[in-house]
This record gives C-alpha cells, structure tokens and sequence, in this order.
C-alpha cells in the first residue's frame, strides 16, 4: 500500500486484514534511540467500528526475544484471532535500534548489539547513544500509541518472549502501576546469573552489579508493591532452559517474597513459536480477564 504521514508522526508502511481486524506495520523516528525504528499494530475489528463513538480498547505490548524484530510475533504467534474475538489491541516493537549509525557487536554475534536490546538504558560507550530501549518501550512508544490509535491507556498489560520476557517481566515490576497483568514465555528469568545477561548487562551497563539488580526479575519480584497478575509459560524440552532461563531462580525469590505466580512447565514444548503459538490464546485471555473484568463475570 502506499505509505502514509500521520500527525502523530508515523507512517503506515504495510497494512493487512486479519480477523476482520487491520494488521499494521509503522515507521517513525525515535527521539530515545535516535533512530529510525519499527513497530507492529493490531487493531481488531471494534477498533474500527467503535470509531465513530470515540471507544477506547485495551492494549497488550508485546516484546520479542533475541534476534527478533516486530514481524516475528505478527507473523508466527497467530495471536490476531483471538485479539479480534476479544477486542485487544497488540502492539509489538523491534527488540532495539537500527540503522547504519547504530553500533553492533564487533564480532557479528547475535546475543549482543543490534537484535540485542535487553530493554535496558545503556549507561556505556559506544551503547548509550542509542541503546535506551526500556525509555523507548516504557515512555516513548506509548505515548506514541496512545495518541495514534484508540487505546485506553488506563488498560494496559505486557507479555514477552525470552529476552523480551525478562523485558515484560522486568519492566511491569518496575511499574506496576502502569499495567494490569504481565505474562511471559521462557523468559530470562535471572539474567545475572546466566551468560546471556552478564553479557549484555557488562557491556551496556558496566561492572556494578547494584545496576543489573535492576533489570532483574529475580532481583525485582522481592521488592515489587502492589503485586501483578503475573502468568509465564516454560517449555520442558526448552534448549535454553538450564543455561540461561533459570526459572526456579525466579519462581524461589517469589515463594520468599510471597508473591503470587501462575507457572506452567509444558511436557515437551521448545523455545520456538510452536511453542508461543500453542499457548498464546492463554495469555491474551488472561490479560482480558484483568484488562476488562467486566466482560468475564
């Protein structure tokens, strides 16, 4: 389709129907990352008939894992239908900055660099220029999406995948007040303790491990208030899942914290999108169930 200026400050660079619903794919420039940067919009059929009666639905972010960009979610999760019967919006930005002027890692590794954000604001040269995702996803997108389309931004929730777990679970913590419920798949759970996170975390945060706390869920969960509705699912064949997920880490500091967790570990399941894409409509109707209570008494 023919891009198009919006006044909010985006452009529409792809647009499919799905479920009734429009499948969106946006440009804008990010101020955070001083970039220019993607991000995907679903928008299910109420979207569009409420529009005449100013109806506001809502939202669920969705932060993909390492290696991702916006489109592996759209196209693999089969999310849309679902958020269509339910009347969700999904909303899913790239996992960190692009474009030339963006520095990667040096070696051409995939779990450093661009694909690599860690949802973190980078303190380090040559990563803090750009590397500013938690801003991005937190403050900048939102605002972005709230302007744009019909979203109530009282009815928001998070949900991610490995990396982008560890950056739903980290980030709805560390602002419970700003959503409803947060879910994640084989996420990052103690990035501290695993080669995945030290890595990133040394390179963009440096050595002092008081900042890693942080943005580590683990860590995080001792010290939230008021707690979340919070849902992961955890494949048991998951080749990452002793190395570098280490979910008993988390679901212990949550027994000590005594916050409550709904934890399943699926017989058989990977870290793939099988895996996302059998358990997604269990998320979203989780996340419906807190976003609009009403509609499930």
């Amino acid at each position: 389709m023919k891009e198009s200026r919006n006044r909010a400050g985006y452009e529409i660079i792809s647009e499919n129907a799905s479920f009734g619903g429009r499948q969106l794919r946006c440009r804008h420039t990010s101020t955070a990352l001083r970039c220019d940067m993607h991000f995907s919009v679903y928008l299910p059929p109420l979207a569009q008939a409420g529009a005449s009666d100013g109806i506001r639905l809502p939202v669920v972010y969705w932060f993909s894992g390492l290696t991702c960009t916006d489109q592996n979610f759209v196209q693999k999760a089969g999310a849309q239908r679902v958020a269509a019967e339910l009347g969700l919006i999904l909303v899913a930005p790239d996992t960190s900055p692009r474009g030339d002027q963006v520095p990667d890692d040096n070696e051409g590794l995939w779990d450093l660099g661009k694909g690599a954000g860690f949802y973190v604001n980078a303190t380090r040269d040559p990563w803090k220029s750009h590397y500013r995702m938690y801003d991005y996803v937190v403050d900048e997108l939102p605002c972005l999406i709230h302007s744009a389309f019909p979203v109530d931004a009282d009815a928001q929730s998070v949900c991610g995948h490995s990396m982008g777990g560890h950056g739903a679970l980290t980030i709805a913590l560390k602002n419970p007040d700003t959503y409803r419920s947060v879910s994640a798949f084989a996420p990052i759970s103690a990035p501290s303790q695993c080669t995945w996170g030290q890595k990133a975390f040394r390179n963009y945060l440096g050595e002092d491990k008081s900042l890693w706390r942080e943005h580590d869920a683990a860590a995080l969960v001792t010290e939230c208030r008021p707690w979340l509705p919070l849902l992961i699912d955890q494949g048991d064949a998951d080749e990452f899942l002793q190395e570098q997920l280490k979910p008993e880490l988390l679901l212990e500091a949550c027994r000590k914290a005594g916050y409550p967790v709904t934890y399943n570990l699926r017989a058989g399941y990977d870290h793939s999108y099988f895996f996302i894409a059998t358990f997604i409509e269990d998320h979203l109707r989780f996340h419906h169930s807190f976003l609009m209570p009403e509609a499930n008494q």
